[in-house]
């Protein structure tokens, strides 16, 4: 593994490490430190651990009323890593109010797909009549699931899909979903900010778990 700097030691804004690559090794040994990368195209590969962690655990998440219909009426069709080159290239085309260009890079999809051909990378995907109209994608290791990217056209879809992520999340018994930021929008589904130091112990513990590697598109 790949040893970074103590996130313990960063500050709250957390930038950890610059430089490296964005091979599997070099990404998994920072994901099981806490440390995610974050940069633009233009920059060099910088390497985060903020504080606090934005987290969500599975048996908290909030279920609102608006989406519950929508779950009910089965207005989407749930699929898993069916898509996930779609779905993180859809990611990367989508313009966010606080971004002026997206880190989404291509060096980031295709590491991204290296990482989902090895069995890490998992992407879930909602569809209205046979097309793509949102999903997310993230990794996982162990009994925790590392949150990415989302992205919708149709509303709601993304929303779908995400409690989709999180009804796998219970039937497999996950620790938690990382959400890495905190955002209103996470918040109204019952994701909390934590502070590192207890965020870096949670993974510790889950990391220690049988990782589910693989394809998810049987597990559901």
């Amino acid at each position: 593994m790949i040893e970074f700097p103590d996130p313990n030691l960063a500050d709250d804004e957390g930038l950890i490490a610059m430089g490296g690559e964005l091979t599997p090794e070099f990404l998994l040994s920072a994901y099981l430190q806490g440390i995610f990368p974050w940069f633009c195209e233009d920059e060099p590969i910088l390497w985060w651990s903020p504080n606090p962690r934005m987290v969500l655990l599975p048996q908290e998440f909030k279920l609102n009323k608006s989406l519950r219909q929508v779950i009910n009426k089965g207005t989407f069709e749930l699929r898993v890593d069916t898509a996930f080159r779609e779905v993180i290239t859809s990611c990367s085309k989508i313009k966010r109010s606080h971004e002026d260009e997206t880190w989404i890079t291509n060096d980031i999809i295709e590491a991204y797909v290296k990482l989902h051909e090895l069995g890490y990378a998992h992407s879930f995907e909602s569809y209205f009549e046979g097309k793509l109209v949102g999903g997310l994608y993230g990794l996982s290791f162990g009994n925790c699931f590392f949150g990415e990217s989302m992205f919708f056209t149709k509303t709601d879809a993304s929303k779908a899909a995400f409690y989709h992520l999180v009804q796998f999340a219970l039937k497999h018994q996950f620790a938690f979903i990382d959400a890495q930021q905190p955002t209103g929008h996470l918040a109204s589904l019952g994701a909390k900010p934590i502070p590192r130091k207890n965020f870096l112990e949670m993974l510790e513990k889950a990391s220690q778990k049988t990782t589910l590697q693989g394809k998810w598109t049987n597990l559901i």
